[in-house]
């Protein structure tokens, strides 16, 4: 954890568009160095979707400031207009689409982190754009920098972490 807070503004980071829509990851252990957590926003245009994932070390908390999106979760569809948040526990599949006639815009927090950033998300649908990287990209301000981390680069031993998330209590 930094001993000086960083302030950073969603234009300072590149979108990470890996799964559809414009996610953004602000404050995380790449660009703020934090250890429990990571906060960001994600903007989906209407029609447009976040694919199927789930995370095996962390529960997500989403909320709607502006538009309309529904959130399949394990199945069951919850629609969430803005000023309405939801709890998504570890290990449930998850995917979120801007229902609405206008521009949705969430914020996101999930914790506890994942042992590395590579084993934070379990795709269960294919990815939108599975060559795009893994952001998070500071691309201005004073803290600019650039961490990726692609499929080229991801540990073939990921199925071996996910394995230990599943025998402690993750569900999938």
């Amino acid at each position: 954890m930094t001993t000086t807070p960083k302030v950073l503004c969603i234009h300072d980071i590149a979108p990470n568009r890996r799964r559809g829509g414009d996610i953004r990851a602000l404050l995380s252990p790449a660009t703020v160095g934090s250890t429990t957590g990571f906060l960001g926003t994600l903007t989906l245009e209407p029609g447009e979707v976040v694919t199927e994932h789930w995370h095996p070390y962390s529960e997500e908390f989403l909320y709607c400031v502006r538009g309309l999106v529904t959130a399949r979760l394990d199945g069951e569809h919850q629609v969430l207009g803005a000023d309405h948040g939801v709890c998504i526990p570890i290990g449930m599949r998850h995917r979120i689409v801007n229902t609405g006639d206008e521009t949705a815009f969430l914020v996101f927090h999930l914790s506890p982190l994942a042992p590395r950033p590579d084993l934070g998300h379990v795709d269960t649908e294919a990815v939108l754009n599975p060559d795009a990287p893994h952001a998070p990209i500071i691309q201005s301000g004073p803290h600019a920098h650039t961490v990726t981390v692609t499929a080229d680069t991801a540990d073939t031993a990921d199925t071996a972490h996910i394995a230990d998330a599943l025998s402690a209590g993750a569900r999938r």
